[in-house]
């Protein structure tokens, strides 16, 4: 196993997309408020799930993706709405992943594929190729193979976590893994969901960007990508393109945060400057406003403030009560 090398070559253009992507990092300090924004990030990885499983011809819109995630009831294929379900769960379950271990691998995939595969959570027994669309890319190893080429893979992963950059590191896993392609299906969506896992393990904003809206985006670069990679017998083009899918996310989500948080911040920082440190009524905040509507005061100061974490009630399982207060977090 230690003999397991994935080929692939640094290049000038990947110390560059690193370089900017470290830069970019450095910036999205100045957004922490993100961990105080339940409601962007849910959206973003809402916005995640949708385009990885859009890039598997899941025909939902973003807003039944969404609806579906809400235990609202959305009209369409059984199907598809099982892989919504399934892939919120796993998605949901990446804070707690040991980004080196094979038996979460294949849990996770279990709850991925769920009802969707006979064979959920276990390698595949037969032989199969990789498709976009109609279009024939490659055939994968035979299955007799899979065991000890996703053991390598994942002894090369821990081994080298240390030596090799973590934006390097994904990048290479997420090709080998398709390359492999271990199961009868949801290699893609794994391989995606995998790379999250592993740069989040390093940096944990990457558990909110969806890098795969960005990915959806270049659906036909990134399986021409992988044709190439796959002729040439090494990832390198693979790996510089992610890199650049990650530069260009964040880029993204620098710029739809800036907007959110100066949003909430706007409403908020009135809301939070005019409660005192002991609970309050609304209408004993309202009054320190000077807003007599309740509406308003509820749809544009509380609720975006108690969605995002920021004013708390004292009795929480009656929100409707009439004792109600509210106080700041």
């Amino acid at each position: 196993m230690k003999d397991y090398v994935p080929p692939f070559t640094v290049t000038n253009n990947m110390l560059s997309y690193i370089s900017s992507i470290m830069e970019n990092l450095g910036r999205m300090d100045n957004y922490k408020n993100l961990n105080r924004m339940p409601i962007l990030r849910k959206n973003n990885r809402i916005r995640s799930i949708h385009s990885s499983l859009a890039i598997e011809a899941n025909s939902l819109s973003f807003e039944q993706v969404k609806d579906i995630i809400n235990d609202k009831l959305v009209a369409g294929p059984k199907k598809e709405i099982l892989e919504v379900k399934n892939a919120y769960r796993a998605y949901e379950m990446m804070d707690l992943i040991n980004p080196y271990s094979v038996k979460d691998l294949k849990k996770v995939h279990g709850v991925m594929m769920n009802l969707l595969i006979e064979d959920s959570g276990k390698y595949r027994l037969g032989k199969e190729g990789v498709f976009d669309k109609d279009k024939y890319i490659f055939m994968a190893p035979g299955p007799e193979m899979v065991d000890q080429l996703i053991k390598n893979l994942f002894c090369w992963l821990k081994e080298n976590k240390d030596s090799i950059h973590p934006l390097i590191l994904s990048s290479v896993f997420h090709y080998e893994f398709l390359f492999i392609h271990p199961f009868s299906d949801g290699n893609g969506r794994m391989a995606r969901l995998w790379q999250n896992v592993i740069l989040g393990n390093w940096k944990e904003l990457f558990f909110y960007m969806p890098l795969e809206s960005q990915i959806k985006r270049y659906q036909d670069e990134y399986y021409q990508v992988i044709d190439i990679c796959n002729h040439e017998g090494n990832s390198t083009l693979f790996i510089e393109f992610m890199l650049r899918m990650i530069n260009e996310s964040l880029n993204m989500l620098m710029d739809s945060s800036s907007k959110s948080i100066g949003i909430v911040n706007q409403n908020t920082r009135r809301l939070l400057d005019a409660m005192s440190d002991i609970p309050m009524s609304a209408l004993e905040i309202m009054d320190e406003l000077g807003i007599k509507s309740r509406e308003t005061f509820r749809n544009t100061y509380l609720n975006p403030a108690i969605e995002n974490g920021l004013v708390k009630l004292t009795i929480p399982d009656k929100p409707t009560s009439k004792n109600q207060k509210y106080y700041k977090e």
